[in-house]
């Protein structure tokens, strides 16, 4: 290494050390904030893209490791199937797969009493699981997350809220049956309000990514911002957990159209760290510059 760049390593290191020392010694104060900095740091840059066909690939996206090189998996309207359609359920959302491979679509309907969780497992069969809605839940089933370890899975309503919500996942966990209601077991309580979340991802046992279709700006001072939810302990499914939220970033808004954006699912590839967000075009554009954008971290 030259001399230089020693120079400037050992700067860096020299300062790190303080800030972390001083941070120690000045108490907690002090370290929520080193912590808050971190946090702000966290950045997210745009490597590329690729177009979203506005039918199949407009609301949601997945990535699937098991079975071994299985294709990524897009939600949109044309990719619901007809009978389910025939049965009311005329809205998908976000999808996401568990790490053994189980595959789950987040479906709501217009009556406003259930949601539901299509789950396909690596065998390729398909099982359908419903919930009841609890007094005061919203009926929108805008995604699904399912956390590291397979067993609990967070889902989220729309409009602007203060609370994630917790499940067991659906095909995974040995408490859940396709023939019998499917309970919300907890509630992730956020420490800032979020509107219009479309889609969340697990970046870590205790870390969310989630894409944000916010259209007014006032909570973060963006629209459509990329979120970053810290929560105090990996959902269990016995005990609340509570969220922090940092809004990271603006998400992509180009178009040969003006006029208002679509921020949709999100979806983050532990194998690749790459993490992928779908934005409809205004207009008439939603047919031909709608994308899926890729970042990477740093």
């Amino acid at each position: 290494m030259p001399l230089r760049a020693r120079q400037r390593c050992h700067a860096a290191l020299t300062g790190l050390a303080v800030l972390t020392l001083s941070a120690v010694l000045a108490g907690p104060a002090r370290a929520d904030a080193a912590a808050e900095g971190a946090r702000a740091a966290d950045t997210w840059t745009e490597v590329g893209s690729d177009r979203a066909d506005p039918l199949t690939e407009s609301q949601g996206l997945a990535s699937v490791e098991v079975p071994a090189g299985s294709p990524n998996r897009y939600t949109g309207i044309g990719t619901i199937p007809l009978g389910l359609s025939a049965r009311g359920w005329n809205h998908v959302g976000d999808p996401d797969a568990s790490y053994d491979g189980h595959y789950v679509e987040p479906y709501q309907r217009d009556d406003g009493n259930t949601k539901m969780f299509r789950v396909q497992a690596p065998d390729g069969t398909w099982s359908e699981y419903v919930h009841t809605l609890s007094p005061g839940e919203a009926p929108n089933n805008s995604w699904s997350a399912v956390s590291p370890d397979g067993q609990w899975m967070l889902a989220g309503e729309w409009g602007t809220m203060n609370r994630l919500l917790v499940f067991p996942t659906p095909g995974v966990n040995p408490a859940t049956s396709p023939s019998a209601n499917l309970p919300q077991a907890a509630t992730v309580h956020l420490d800032h309000a979020v509107r219009d979340v479309q889609g969340c991802d697990f970046l870590d046992a205790t870390t969310l990514l989630c894409s944000s279709d916010d259209p007014e700006g006032t909570l973060f001072g963006i629209t459509k911002p990329l979120l970053r939810i810290d929560l105090s302990a990996a959902p269990n499914g016995t005990a609340d957990v509570t969220g922090h939220v940092t809004a990271l970033r603006q998400l992509p808004l180009r178009s040969a159209c003006s006029g208002g954006f679509e921020a949709e699912g999100v979806d983050y590839d532990r194998r690749t760290g790459t993490l992928r967000v779908i934005v409809v075009s205004p207009g008439f554009c939603v047919l031909t510059d709608s994308k899926t954008y890729r970042f990477t971290r740093g």
